[in-house]
């Protein structure tokens, strides 16, 4: 099996947004580059007493719109390119939904679930004072990702102003008595809901009674799947690392969340059958959300994937032969590009509120995340059907008009 290369699909998918627009090559190759790539040691004594070093990686991609934004992951996979790729992807996805910022993203390779609590702080607090020189309010706000969570953020804000003062919005994601939004934290996969709501409307998909099946259950998945129950959908699977569960006609998501907060498992919940996570993927359903890590989709599993629409919740989960059958198959996309930007709209109304002091009620937090969900949607539907491509294709296309029209303005 071809391994899967986040960075590589980005540049293909660049690149075939970049022929439409004729882009010199000169232009690719600025468009394409990172501003900035910072590869630090981060020690750490343990509670043994032994010292580990782990690595730690800020890059920033590109800020011509707008302060570097992106979140920060620890995993054990964590690496310069995995960075890169999704530090390059923040870039696009901002321009997309029209927010001011630009793409930056951060990670550590470590294994959060082996840390003590006092480990895993003494390891956020020693990388926020390595990177604390490239980041700041007007300069890069981390958030978020991957295991980490507004704790964390919390630990980043706190490390940050014991140098620069009192500094909420340095991050976003944090709690909210700590400066953070309502809001935030379902934001990413109410996001997803409101993308699959609007391509059932542009495209005429039935949405209530949909059957769907979620592929990963944590914060992004179990909100999708709250928010689409509210909708009328029927969530007949569900997975995590361990495996799925699956019920045909179609899960109590409140129970499972229950389930899954008392046992940090989905293993042994007793109202639904148990299945491997690549049995869930051959499920038959209409809507399909890959909501945990990239590579789920491959030239491999494409064409058993037995789904009317793919909304695709996690970032890089299709390969580009995937993506390409998919296509042959009629099955509609809606790429990571802008299905997932909930989260990074909702953290633009946080930094806002931080720079105002003054906070957001949740009726207009949720109403103006409609209306640039909504907005985006429709911008790169317009664009698909003008240059008849995929929608990935054509949100390409936008990031890259309004990232090269600022580039442009700000050197010409």
């Amino acid at each position: 099996m071809a391994q899967h290369n986040p960075l590589e699909i980005l540049n293909q998918e660049f690149e075939k947004a970049a022929d439409f627009m004729g882009l010199r090559k000169d232009v690719r190759k600025l468009l394409k580059s990172p501003y900035r790539e910072l590869h630090v040691q981060v020690p750490v004594k343990l509670d043994n007493g032994c010292l580990e070093i782990f690595e730690g990686y800020r890059i920033q991609h590109n800020a011509v719109r707008g302060p570097y934004k992106g979140g920060l992951r620890f995993h054990p996979k964590v690496d310069r390119d995995e960075v890169l790729a999704l530090a390059t992807l923040m870039t696009w996805k901002t321009a997309i939904v029209n927010i001011p910022f630009g793409g930056a993203k951060g990670g550590v390779a470590v294994d959060p679930h082996q840390l003590s609590k006092k480990e895993l702080q003494s390891l956020t607090r020693k990388f926020t004072s390595q990177i604390n020189h490239i980041i700041g309010p007007y300069r890069d706000i981390p958030a978020p990702d991957v295991n980490t969570n507004d704790k964390i953020m919390a630990w980043i804000m706190d490390e940050y102003g014991k140098i620069n003062g009192y500094t909420p919005a340095i991050v976003t994601g944090k709690p909210v008595s700590l400066g953070g939004s309502v809001g935030r934290k379902e934001a990413t996969g109410r996001g997803v809901m409101l993308a699959i709501v609007r391509a059932c409307h542009r495209f005429n998909h039935k949405l209530e009674g949909s059957k769907v099946v979620i592929q990963g259950f944590g914060n992004v998945g179990s909100h999708a799947a709250l928010d689409l129950v509210e909708q009328g959908c029927q969530v007949i699977a569900v997975s995590d690392v361990q495996g799925a569960i699956y019920n045909q006609e179609g899960l109590d998501i409140p129970d499972v969340i229950n389930f899954i907060q008392k046992n940090k498992t989905l293993e042994g919940y007793p109202q639904g059958d148990s299945l491997s996570n690549e049995e869930m993927l051959e499920l038959e359903c209409d809507i399909m959300v890959p909501a945990a890590l990239g590579g789920v989709f491959t030239a491999q599993n494409a064409s058993i994937i037995k789904c009317k629409m793919i909304a695709e919740a996690a970032n890089n989960p299709t390969s580009s032969e995937a993506d390409e059958i998919f296509k042959d198959r009629g099955i509609l996309v809606i790429p990571d590009t802008f299905c997932n930007a909930g989260g990074v709209i909702v953290s633009y109304f946080e930094w806002i509120q931080n720079l105002q002091q003054y906070r957001w009620g949740i009726d207009q937090i949720d109403q103006e995340l409609q209306k640039h969900m909504f907005k985006a949607f429709d911008e790169v539907v317009e664009i698909s059907q003008i240059h008849k491509t995929s929608l990935r294709t054509a949100s390409y296309i936008l990031a890259l008009q309004r990232v090269n029209e600022a580039t442009e303005l700000r050197v010409s």
